[in-house]
């Protein structure tokens, strides 16, 4: 059986586990770092050319600037490349594709138990960091017909959904901008969302006043009070705020209502998770949780989010405060908050 060790273990390859593998390395501390697909996983999911909220100043990492042709905010694919530059920069080795299933105390280390293929590999390291991110997942709504093939819960090439009866379930940033670039895309879209309106506080600058022209204007259908029941070959049942269930055509549904994080590795390694959102408890100034020598990083932070609130953009941090804590050295102050995350 394969088996390596070091003085810390990274879990985890998106921006924030990146970062801190940049300044590990740095710093000349020997330490494995682990992703279950590829680095920036759940980036690569994005629909093609999705803008981050964020401004590329924010998004940097490393000291590596982020630069765009037209200055303008980064896309998926444009944040895709800086991540993979960023790697190479550094000549990060990070293991990706390579699980870990397992992780266990053996006196005052941990061993780390991963697949490679078919192989079963064995890590001995002093710490580890949990860098598994907040969204895993889909939420699922758990309603007959969920699983059709025309139902998905991923936004996808908005090409695909040409001159289609397209269905949105959602009401936050990822269902109005499907929404706006599924009707420039010649789809016939409608949305369902159970309150009574979209927030527009919550959404993207740049998207709410064509999106609310095009409510307002009937060239989005917009079912608002309303929660979807059951999904069927041609249409959707939603059911109304006043119990009343009405059909909405549709030969597409997009169900953008969510994700959630992953926290079974916290669990695993008997870190105490807090309330529906599974929130680990951790040292701020350090990010180190209740099991000693385990800290996590990154918007894993927040557990599964609703209301989002731990960004790549208020992240940064993390890096500081695991690396101070591993070297003992004091912890950084905290950072002035922004006014308004803009992720």
């Amino acid at each position: 059986m394969h088996q390596a060790s070091a003085d810390i273990a990274i879990v985890g390859a998106g921006p924030i586990g990146i970062e801190l593998a940049v300044a590990l390395k740095k710093a000349g501390i020997s330490y494995l770092h682990f992703d279950a697909r590829q680095i920036g996983h759940t980036i690569s999911w994005f629909a093609p050319a999705t803008r981050f909220f964020s401004s590329n100043e924010r998004i940097a990492i490393a000291g590596v600037p982020l630069a765009t042709p037209d200055q303008s905010k980064a896309t998926r694919e444009q944040y895709l490349a800086y991540l993979r530059s960023v790697m190479q920069q550094f000549d990060l080795q990070i293991n990706t594709f390579e699980p870990v299933e397992s992780i266990r105390r053996e006196g005052e280390k941990f061993i780390l138990q991963t697949k490679r293929g078919g192989e079963t590999r064995r890590y001995l390291v002093r710490n580890i960091v949990l860098a598994t991110g907040g969204t895993e997942r889909p939420r699922r709504l758990d309603i007959p017909g969920e699983d059709l093939p025309q139902v998905d819960h991923y936004f996808r090439d908005p090409h695909q959904y040409f001159r289609r009866k397209l269905l949105i379930v959602g009401g936050k940033n990822s269902a109005v901008e499907a929404a706006l670039r599924c009707h420039h895309a010649g789809a016939n879209v409608a949305i369902s969302y159970w309150r009574p309106k979209i927030d527009s506080e919550r959404i993207k600058y740049w998207l709410w006043p064509e999106f609310n022209e095009f409510v307002q204007s009937g060239k989005i259908a917009a079912h608002f009070n309303t929660q979807p029941v059951e999904i069927r070959a041609d249409h959707v049942l939603l059911r109304a705020g006043d119990g009343s269930i009405k059909e909405v055509s549709a030969d597409v549904v997009l169900l953008l209502v969510g994700y959630v994080a992953d926290m079974s590795l916290f669990a695993m390694a008997g870190v105490e998770l807090n309330g529906p959102s599974q929130l680990p408890v951790f040292n701020r100034a350090t990010m180190e949780t209740n099991i000693p020598g385990i800290f996590v990083a990154g918007t894993a932070a927040g557990g599964t989010q609703d209301r989002y609130t731990v960004f790549i953009e208020n992240c940064h941090v993390h890096v500081d405060r695991i690396l101070a804590a591993i070297t003992g050295h004091s912890p950084p102050p905290q950072p002035k908050p922004f006014e308004k995350p803009e992720s």
